[in-house]
């Protein structure tokens, strides 16, 4: 099993040192979703909440949110982003709507924070701009969808299970 990388010799939290790593293209892509009401989903997708344009604004608060990772997770390093895409679908059916984000930049680590990160605020803004008429929302499913980069290579989550295939260096 992998040591926990945060963590130095005598147990002491620590920022990884990325010095000596390859600045390579790299990408993260996570997704989660909200359940609500049926009726709260209907404003949402009509636009009609009392707030505005909900998934608008949630979309501008993920990018942020990408971007001011490294204040609110300590030892995340800050990267100079070099694209952040957020996408909603409006599920009818399970009365939910998913949020899918991903972050890329070229540098010596990787952006899954930052994914997760923009997944989570776009959540919490469609959470805060309806709260008024559906306090019982809730999120589930949040998590890494898919990394590419780096030394660790490529990796895909799939539903129940850790990963469907890690390469090595290089791919």
């Amino acid at each position: 099993m992998k040591k926990l990388t945060h963590f130095d010799a005598r147990g002491q939290a620590r920022m990884v040192d990325v010095a000596g790593k390859a600045a390579t293209q790299r990408v993260a892509r996570a997704a989660g979703r909200i359940r609500m009401r049926p009726a709260t989903l209907r404003q949402i997708a009509a636009g009609g909440a009392k707030k505005g344009d909900v998934l608008g604004v949630a979309r501008v608060a993920a990018i942020q949110a990408a971007k001011r990772t490294p204040e609110l997770i300590p030892l995340c390093h800050p990267l100079a982003l070099t694209r952040i895409d957020v996408e909603f679908t409006v599920e009818r059916r399970a009365s939910a709507v998913r949020c899918v984000a991903t972050a890329a930049t070229v540098g010596p680590t990787g952006v899954e924070m930052e994914a997760m990160m923009a997944v989570t605020v776009a959540l919490l803004t469609i959470y805060d701009m309806c709260k008024a008429v559906d306090r019982g929302m809730y999120f589930e499913d949040v998590r890494l969808l898919e990394k590419a980069g780096g030394r660790s290579g490529h990796w895909t989550a799939r539903a129940g299970a850790q990963e469907v295939k890690a390469a090595g260096p290089g791919e």
